[in-house]
């Protein structure tokens, strides 16, 4: 299964990318894909890490592992950092 991501440019901002790139399509799939190899790296690295810590046995290719692992994604991180420091901030308003 695959994703389409749509990124939408003023004629300004377009205009400016072509300036920086040979072709903005090819930079805009280049930068999404490092970043993504990046995470996969990031992701695989602590879920081996987990597993050898646990004692599990790891197999799998790489893709196999980040879709099993569980994951908090950048939205949930988000909501739980903004909840913890909403609590830290109603602490300090009792004390």
């Amino acid at each position: 299964m695959s994703k389409t991501i749509t990124v939408t440019l003023t004629d300004a901002e377009f205009k400016a990318l072509e300036v920086v790139a040979i072709s903005a399509q090819d930079w805009v799939d280049n930068v999404v894909h490092h970043r993504c190899e990046m995470a996969i790296d990031e992701i695989v690295a602590a879920e081996i890490q987990r597993k050898l810590s646990a004692g599990e046995t790891i197999s799998g290719s790489k893709e196999e592992i980040v879709l099993a692992a569980n994951v908090e994604t950048g939205a949930e991180k988000n909501a739980r950092l903004q909840a913890e420091y909403q609590a830290r901030i109603a602490a300090q308003q009792v004390e």
